[in-house]
């Protein structure tokens, strides 16, 4: 009966990890032969591990990015020009967050610029940081919405307090005075405190141009460029070699 109650009262307090850890104990009876600081060692990490999950579920929910790509799949047979070397020391506890350096995967489109910017993002949550993932137009419409909802405050203090930004497909258009603007802001409330993941068909050097007014273009790539690791992949489309499959 007391272990009972010992049981609810630790599923009331969210202590789910540890309740489970108890009933196990409770139903294994070599455990009894454990002493209490063994017993109750298992009880913690069962409970912090419990925790971890959670939290790492919550991160990967509002993150938003999409399929499962992870670095351990990274593809390096394939002929494309990734730099393995480079990729496996980002991908290795992801240290390029804790140092706010910046991503760019350039290159034609199926060559799997946004699965590796996906996996890179994904291996940042699993290392305890938020993520946000957003396609570049659909970026600036949510931005737009939240100018005319007023939710653009609330919006620009998530982008600036999220650690890894993932914009996909980057300069693929002209951007407008407003997305300029806005995409100012955004860098520059990031600037030195954050990451951002880029991944566009348009070599750096094209950005410029796309970005449009000169004087913004230059405060944006200021922000951007400085202290970015580039990553240039060629080669034919992977999707078609793999009969559409997303490329790795």
């Amino acid at each position: 009966m007391l272990n009972q109650q010992t049981l609810h009262k630790l599923y009331v307090m969210r202590l789910n990890g540890m309740a489970d850890a108890f009933r196990q104990q409770l139903e294994q009876p070599d455990s009894a032969g454990l002493s209490f600081d063994e017993r109750f060692g298992m009880l913690v990490d069962r409970q912090w591990s419990w925790k971890e999950e959670r939290a790492l579920a919550r991160r990967l929910r509002s993150s938003r990015l999409k399929g499962t790509a992870s670095v351990e799949d990274i593809d390096y047979q394939t002929p494309r020009g990734l730099d393995r070397a480079l990729v496996r020391s980002l991908a290795s506890e992801s240290e390029w967050v804790k140092q706010h350096q910046n991503i760019f995967l350039i290159g034609a489109t199926g060559v799997g610029k946004s699965w590796i910017a996906c996996a890179l993002a994904h291996k940042a949550c699993r290392d305890g940081y938020t993520v946000y993932y957003a396609r570049s137009a659909q970026l600036f419409r949510e931005l737009a919405l939240a100018h005319a909802d007023g939710s653009f405050s609330r919006l620009l203090r998530r982008l600036a307090q999220t650690d890894v930004l993932l914009i996909d497909d980057f300069c693929m258009a002209p951007l407008t005075e407003a997305e300029r603007r806005d995409l100012l802001e955004i860098c520059d409330d990031r600037y030195q405190t954050r990451s951002t993941i880029l991944t566009s068909q348009v070599p750096v050097p094209g950005w410029h141009a796309q970005i449009g007014d000169p004087t913004a273009a230059d405060s944006i790539l200021d922000r951007l460029v400085h202290n970015a690791q580039r990553l240039e992949l060629k080669g034919e489309s992977m999707r078609k070699k793999r009969g559409g499959r997303e490329a790795a």
